[in-house]
């Protein structure tokens, strides 16, 4: 049984770098070079500070950031917006991002290369392989990401379909992720310039981020509580004498809609809502995106469905039980790997207080595939005033052809492998279609989100979150009901680099029992209320 005891453990345990450097856990006084520099404002003075040794340094720039709210800064940095350019609508911390998020891109006119602040690179800037990666403008840093929770569940696995603590009373490691990136420069409008990033994560989060075809097994076949993913995998050209920039990104990349539609410390809270949870998590292909001006933008992509491989496409299989929706010999691996598109179009006020963001994402025949969801959604933030903001998102999802799990033969060959979505665990669900004899229906999902943010302090940050999520069909969580979850989560910031994010949600199943089962058990859920209070600690390296 998890105590609070334990998570208070794996907090103290994950920060035990910093802890180490500075068992008083406040911030030093600022340390002054001999010349009476300081630290912060002087880069000189910031090395002879740190000292030579890789790990000191790697140490004492924790130790000199500890209870800060900004990292260093750099006075001979070159300006990290254009001109005119509508204001930073946020802070970072305690916010989990400073631009009104949208994906598929890299910011334009707002990005410099080697823009990131990371203990790893500070730590090696002094060395040849560190002299080397910063000429290059290339960055490597990452973070650990752990946390546990309080759940009034109990079957292991039954707090989905609330995420993405998918095991009650545990304590896990989220996320271990590295990235290694250059980031084009969005901000200069005289020459073409190019980026990449790669990912690698293991942990838990895996379960959410999987493609099929990409170290797919672990989950669908084995069902691992831990495993490996690249969710980020892609390069980038920036042509910036188109209109004001053209930016073309290549790979898989994280999908473009969505207000959480990123990594852990891109999120305002431990927790997520089923917005998030059931619908694309990253496409594979080439999206570009067109600055028209400084309010207007224009993305188009072209991409394989989403969450699946290109090397799916026009592959087929066996099928060892042809039944009414299969009766051929063979079939295809996914049906939902084919040639997709999306498109997008956001606009932002010149004061940067408001951002609207409209996507059609994976739109193909809309066939029943991995997750090849047909999405229709926007996303619009708007801040009130320092302190207070809010973020808003509402999107409609569908699948057609979706097998009738209230046709017993349907059902049936489902279960005996008959179907390409047939999988041992984890597999695209059938639909409780409304007609029981029918082979198979359209899937649908409807869901509105709502965060209302508060910055109480520099380095502190209050989001309610309120969620209505309408499973049509029950295709997506397994149970045909309407859900209502509301969240409580204070992100605090100790510095720049740890943080943690301590929080209480609790789900309602409107319709039907959702929650205290595990169907890759053959448990049936049991319960229409669950609460879950949690915690994580992010420490960035």
């Amino acid at each position: 049984m998890f105590r609070l005891s334990a998570m208070s453990f794996a907090v103290l345990a994950l920060a035990s770098p910093v802890l180490a450097a500075d068992a008083a856990v406040t911030r030093p006084a600022d340390p002054v070079c001999s010349g009476g520099g300081d630290p912060y404002q002087d880069h000189a003075c910031l090395d002879a500070t740190l000292g030579d040794n890789v790990l000191g340094r790697f140490f004492n720039y924790y130790r000199l950031e500890w209870g800060r709210d900004a990292p260093p800064a750099d006075p001979g940095a070159p300006a990290s917006r254009r001109i005119g350019w509508p204001a930073t609508p946020q802070t970072t911390p305690p916010m989990p991002f400073t631009e009104w998020p949208y994906g598929g891109s890299t910011s334009i006119g707002v990005t410099r290369p080697s823009s990131v602040d990371s203990p790893l690179m500070t730590a090696i800037a002094n060395t040849p392989f560190g002299r080397a990666l910063n000429d290059s403008h290339i960055q490597v840093y990452g973070w650990i990401n752990a946390g546990g929770n309080l759940s009034s569940n109990t079957v292991k696995g039954g707090n989905a379909p609330a995420a993405y603590s998918y095991n009650p009373n545990t304590v896990q490691l989220d996320q271990a992720v590295v990235y290694i990136e250059r980031l084009p420069d969005t901000v200069q409008k005289d020459h073409i310039d190019w980026g990449f990033r790669i990912a690698p994560m293991f942990g838990t989060n895996y379960r959410y981020t999987s493609a099929y075809g990409l170290f797919s097994g672990q989950l669908l076949q084995r069902n691992s509580p831990y495993g490996y993913d690249i969710p980020m995998a892609y390069g980038e050209l920036f042509i910036p004498q188109i209109a004001e920039g053209l930016l073309l990104r290549f790979g898989r990349f994280i999908s473009l809609p969505d207000i959480e539609a990123q990594l852990a410390p891109n999120n305002y809270m431990y927790s997520h809502s089923m917005t998030y949870t059931f619908d694309n998590y990253t496409n594979t292909g080439l999206n570009a995106t067109l600055a028209l001006n400084r309010n207007w933008m224009v993305q188009l992509g072209l991409t394989v469905g989403t969450d699946t491989m290109p090397w799916n496409m026009g592959q087929r299989v066996a099928n060892p039980f042809p039944n009414a929706l299969y009766p051929g010999s063979t079939f295809r691996k996914d049906p939902g790997a084919t040639p997709s598109l999306s498109a997008g179009v956001r606009w932002t006020s010149d004061t940067g207080k408001d951002s609207f963001y409209a996507v059609a994402n994976g739109i193909n025949g809309g066939q029943w595939g991995y997750n090849n969801l047909q999405w229709f959604g926007l996303t619009y933030y708007h801040k009130f005033n320092d302190q207070w903001h809010i973020a808003f998102e509402a999107y409609r999802s569908y699948q057609h052809g979706v097998g009738n799990a209230n046709n017993p033969a349907i059902a049936a060959a489902y279960l005996a492998g008959g179907m390409p979505q047939s999988q041992p665990f984890n597999a695209p669900g059938l639909a409780f279609c409304a007609n029981a004899t029918a082979i198979s229906c359209t899937s649908s999902v409807q869901t509105f989100l709502t965060y209302l943010n508060y910055k109480a302090t520099p380095l502190d940050n209050i989001s309610f979150r309120a969620e209505y999520f309408d499973d049509m069909q029950g295709q997506r969580t397994g149970t045909k009901t309407r859900y209502v979850n509301t969240g409580l989560g204070w992100q605090h910031w100790f510095s720049p680099q740890v943080e943690i994010r301590p929080e209480l949600a609790v789900y309602w199943s409107l319709d039907g029992r959702a929650f205290n089962g595990n169907s890759n058990a053959g448990i049936a859920p049991t319960r229409s209320r669950a609460i879950v209070g949690s915690m994580d600690v992010i420490v960035h390296f």
